[in-house]
């Protein structure tokens, strides 16, 4: 099997890794167009690489199997769509990722599908306009802070 290693390291500083990729995405953009043939492609090619499946989004908030993987992933992809700001499990993921960055120094590579950078780091045009769908929808105001 490849393995996915920061220039540099050794494997023994990632024992405790189960994954080398985490994918985080809008399942209704991308799930059976780029996500989908980037998630084979990554497996055929070796890459232990974990994709949601939707048994695992049972209730309103990000499920601990979910919060495991992320954990012991070292890479995360977060591909940003149009609508995946309108995805209240996508944000809570992103959010998780994001402590994982900080906390764990795993790796973050975004990719822009279909949508500017400027307008995900903006929060206009089409992102902006699902970002805004989620505040109507009276999603917890400390959440959208995160």
């Amino acid at each position: 099997m490849n393995t996915l290693f920061v220039q540099g390291e050794s494997s023994s500083t990632f024992s405790h890794f189960s994954y080398d990729v985490f994918l985080n995405f809008r399942g209704e953009d991308t799930r059976k167009t780029f996500t989908g043939h980037l998630y084979t492609r990554l497996c055929q090619v070796g890459i232990n690489t974990f994709i949601d499946d939707e048994e695992l989004r049972k209730g309103k908030v990000i499920s601990t199997e979910l919060e495991k993987a992320v954990e012991e992933s070292r890479v995360s992809i977060v591909v940003f769509s149009k609508n995946y700001a309108s995805s209240s499990w996508c944000l809570d993921e992103l959010v998780k990722i994001l402590e994982c960055k900080e906390k764990l120094k795993q790796i973050v590579l975004p990719i822009f599908y279909d949508v500017h950078p400027s307008h995900v780091r903006k929060q206009t045009g089409y992102f902006g306009e699902s970002f805004a769908m989620l505040k109507e929808r009276s999603f917890e105001v400390d959440r959208m802070k995160k």
